[in-house]
């Protein structure tokens, strides 16, 4: 019948093919938008970079310039108050409901400008794409009516909600309001499943914020990084490049000798150290502690597990007052808690030569092996075992 449109398919087939659209829109944002022009963590092909820029002209109207100056600008300013779309800031409500609406305020032409560097300004992006936004989902509708007939209105609205929800509000929302955190990075960005399918591995948010610039998003083995796996397959046919996608650190078992690439290794991989630290050192000493904890602080020992390895900057007022009353009665737990601070400003601090950050290296290992805490000494030893991983 007409009103079945072209392909006249039944209800299960209108709804297979509207999860294969919406999976294809999903995969251009996080392949194009995010790992390409964001980050510029993969490289495309010119054939596919133009079919991932005319189907989201399609199905969201979104601007490639825009959308990569307001991504960039979260990273630069997250949590603040110029973060275009912070729950922390805004209030997870705001941005879940508002998320698309956020970004159309963010869109100044300030922001376009410090922001905005490095994206496609051709003739095909000035005289259609940017000139005539909403041209591509009036085309898109009339595509989904011809094809699907009196269905095609739903599955249009369906295609038109779908970046809106699922990008927009509960990867921006969600994604620094729920989840579990693998690193300690210095912002609230969680992830929110450690199966990143859905939402084609944008799941994997906190893993993302702690490196930016790798084109793998799953950093667990029990991860998954569906957008990884297009990026695998892309690369097998030449129509994909991943620039970065693991850390430069390598360990080498029974390296005992400090260099200046040993600073090197565990400074781009500092993330993983401090995870490291909190599995081998804090939580083996807390366990111990633990037996030793009066009555009034045995009870929040989970708490006192995360708030160890937090991220200082994250701490609540309150929190950190806890934190205090504990470590003031247990002097090895000050102990390890000063020296993962100590260890951080390796990083941190800015303007030391390479030799003064192998220096302090080899002073903090100097007295972790001095504390007489087993845990602490045995980390100093892992440390030392770093270099940078072999060119292949």
């Amino acid at each position: 019948m007409w009103f079945n449109g072209l392909l006249d398919l039944s209800v299960w087939q209108l709804i297979a093919v509207t999860l294969v659209l919406t999976h294809i829109t999903i995969v251009s944002v996080t392949l194009y938008l995010h790992r390409h022009s964001a980050h510029n963590a993969l490289d495309l092909h010119p054939v596919l970079k133009h079919f991932f820029r005319f189907w989201l002209w399609m199905t969201t109207a979104q601007n490639t310039k825009e959308w990569t100056a307001i991504h960039r600008k979260h990273h630069a300013k997250c949590e603040t108050e110029e973060d275009p779309h912070s729950p922390v800031v805004l209030g997870i409500r705001k941005v879940l409901l508002e998320g698309a609406e956020l970004y159309a305020e963010a869109a100044t032409p300030e922001t376009l400008e410090r922001y905005g560097q490095r994206t496609p300004e051709d003739w095909i992006e000035r005289n259609v794409y940017s000139r005539y936004k909403m041209l591509g989902i009036v085309l898109m509708a009339v595509l989904n009516l011809a094809l699907f007939g009196v269905h095609g209105i739903w599955i249009w609205a369906v295609q038109m909600m779908w970046i809106p929800v699922w990008a927009a509000g509960v990867v921006n929302g969600v994604g620094h309001y729920l989840g579990y955190r693998n690193f300690e990075c210095a912002d609230n960005a969680r992830n929110i499943s450690p199966w990143g399918i859905l939402i084609g591995g944008e799941e994997l948010h906190n893993n993302h914020h702690t490196y930016p610039n790798s084109a793998k998003l799953s950093r667990r083995w029990y991860e998954v990084d569906i957008g990884w796996g297009y990026i695998r397959l892309f690369q097998l046919f030449g129509l994909a490049k991943p620039k970065g996608y693991r850390p430069i650190a390598h360990y080498v078992p029974g390296k005992q000798e400090m260099d200046v690439e040993t600073v090197q290794a565990i400074t781009n991989s500092r993330f993983d150290i401090m995870r490291q630290y909190r599995k081998r050192v804090m939580e083996p000493v807390l366990r111990q502690q633990r037996s030793l904890m009066d009555d009034e602080i045995r009870p929040r020992y989970r708490k006192l597990k995360q708030l160890l390895s937090r991220e200082a900057t994250l701490i609540k007022p309150k929190d950190k007052e806890q934190l205090e009353t504990v470590l003031e009665r247990h002097e090895i737990l000050r102990q390890i808690y000063e020296k993962s601070h100590e260890l951080q400003r390796l990083w941190r601090q800015r303007g030391l030569k390479p030799q003064e950050k192998l220096q302090a290296l080899m002073e903090w290992c100097k007295e972790a092996e001095a504390s007489g805490i087993r845990y602490l000494e045995e980390f100093a030893a892992h440390l030392r075992a770093y270099s940078l991983r072999p060119v292949a």
